[in-house]
């Protein structure tokens, strides 16, 4: 035996159970497909430029300190993370501008200058938050909930789980609409329906909540996100594990119902008794496994899952301060307007010109990811895998026009001028650099039929000795949650072969 455990994929899910493993002594060897960790968590250098890969800030960063605690170290000895105060600036229609703090008082303050009764709202609102956070969903974000009987453990366990289950049922839409009656209030907290890649109609009701939770805090990693992978791979080491880069795994190796190991691409067979999958879960078992060797039950379930929404990002260099206020800026889109952008657009195969769109301004926390005096700015939107017209490799030049107009016209931004570097990452870019298939930035869809037991399990219930992290199981794409599902597979590894 080579390694008592393989793992497919130096995302955050990949490298949080990696070196959780190593730590308890398993011999772990990460394989990577690209040159660095991080996946949808990373960044690049292009030209003295440092632009970030997906994801673009850190919210609920106690997940990676609980990682780091069971591992026996300290995040802030491998990640410096910088506070970011206001957490979000908004450009209306009307082209007014307003940010809110970290601070939930001086936040309702904001909200008051559109409505009174709105602003008596948020306080409840950041109440139930708070407690719906940190006393309920929260809870399951380190808790296995790959079955029902899991979750009735889990429920159980934290009785205040109970209060909220009326919160999974409800959609975005609805919950945001029960709190705030002001249409700018609820545009400006609509966004983060998108975070996890659905429209408000669709979207489970309890997201909602992540407009409260950011005021608990959030934090960009000094250096880029790249950081914080590099950090946990950091630790991963110090344990005896090792990383193979540019190493592509292109079969497991199964005999009966167990796993064997991995082959490479090269030929390379690498034998071990344990295999943890970081990618994608319908690539796993259709490509990696083969669907001949499911049983029928779990083909059916297999192919009967969506990928998630793709996010083009539009990465620039710029020679000047862009007009902006915070690290994040949004463009105000109402609910209505986002849901069109979900059934009109779409759903049609139409790249959206106009609607919802992230100005991430990493440069505002750490000038160092660019040359003295120069900014990086990542432009980040959402649209189909497959269009109408054309394919993303022709109309790549066609959507940084489109997106360096929406700066224009929604935001007021005059930039071309100080343009050093410009680039797109469509979603087929995505899907050739991190095998995403369709570009899928968050794994599997995630609605409501979706979500903890009903997406693929950490543990596979197909193969011993398989085990998933990532976007595509336990609670779905986004920081906390895959480095959650890398802590819930080594809690279950360590439980079957320890």
């Amino acid at each position: 035996m080579d390694y008592d455990a393989v793992v497919i994929g130096a995302g955050l899910g990949g490298l949080s159970c990696a070196a959780n493993l190593a730590r308890n002594g398993f011999r772990t060897l990460v394989l990577e497909n690209t040159g660095q960790v991080g996946g949808c968590c990373s960044s690049y250098d292009y030209q003295g430029y440092r632009f970030d890969i997906g994801a673009s800030i850190v919210e609920l960063s106690w997940v990676i300190d609980a990682l780091f605690r069971k591992l026996g170290k300290r995040t802030e000895d491998y990640i410096d993370f910088i506070p970011i105060d206001p957490i979000y600036g908004f450009v209306t229609a009307d082209g007014r501008r307003f940010s809110y703090p970290v601070s939930v008082e001086e936040t309702g303050q904001v909200i008051a200058r559109f409505s009174e009764e709105d602003a008596r709202s948020w306080e409840r609102f950041a109440a139930v938050g708070s407690e719906a956070i940190n006393f309920a969903f929260g809870k399951v974000m380190t808790e296995s909930m790959g079955s029902l009987r899991d979750m009735l453990r889990v429920a159980l366990a934290n009785p205040k789980l109970a209060k909220y289950l009326k919160y999974m049922v409800l959609n975005f839409e609805s919950v945001l609409c029960s709190f705030f009656k002001s249409d700018t209030v609820r545009a400006s907290m609509s966004l983060q329906s998108y975070f996890i890649g659905l429209p408000p109609a669709l979207c489970p009701g309890y997201v909602a909540f992540l407009a409260y939770s950011e005021h608990e805090g959030i934090y960009y990693p000094r250096g880029g996100m790249i950081a914080i992978p590099q950090g946990i791979a950091g630790a991963y080491k110090e344990f005896g594990g090792e990383i193979k880069f540019n190493s592509r795994v292109v079969k497991v190796l199964t005999e009966g119902k167990r796993v064997l190991g991995v082959e490479l691409s090269d030929g390379t067979r690498i034998e071990s008794r344990i295999v943890v999958s970081n990618i994608n879960a319908k690539t796993l078992y259709l490509e990696l496994i083969g669907e001949e060797k499911l049983p029928a039950w779990a083909k059916r379930a297999v192919k009967s899952y969506r990928v998630s929404i793709p996010a083009p990002m539009v990465m620039l260099g710029l020679d000047a301060k862009p007009d902006l206020d915070a690290h994040h800026t949004f463009c105000y889109a109402t609910l209505q307007e986002m849901n069109r952008i979900w059934f009109q657009d779409y759903m049609s195969g139409r790249v959206p010109d106009g609607g919802f769109m992230l100005i991430s301004w990493p440069t505002h926390a750490d000038p160092s990811l660019a040359p003295e005096g120069h900014h990086c700015l990542n432009l980040v939107s959402f649209a189909p895998y497959r269009l109408a017209e054309g394919d993303w490799d022709t109309y790549r030049e066609r959507y940084l026009e489109m997106m360096l107009g929406l700066l224009e016209r929604n935001f007021g931004l005059q930039l071309r001028d100080h343009i050093q570097v410009a680039r797109v990452n469509t979603p087929k870019d995505f899907e050739r650099m991190l095998l995403h298939p369709e570009g899928a930035v968050y794994g599997l869809q995630n609605d409501i039929t979706c979500t903890a037991a009903f997406r693929p399990g950490v543990r596979s219930r197909v193969f011993r000795g398989l085990y998933l992290t990532g976007a595509s199981t336990h609670l779905g794409g986004g920081i906390a949650p895959t480095v959650g599902s890398g802590m819930v597979a080594a809690d279950l590894i360590q439980r079957d072969f320890g």
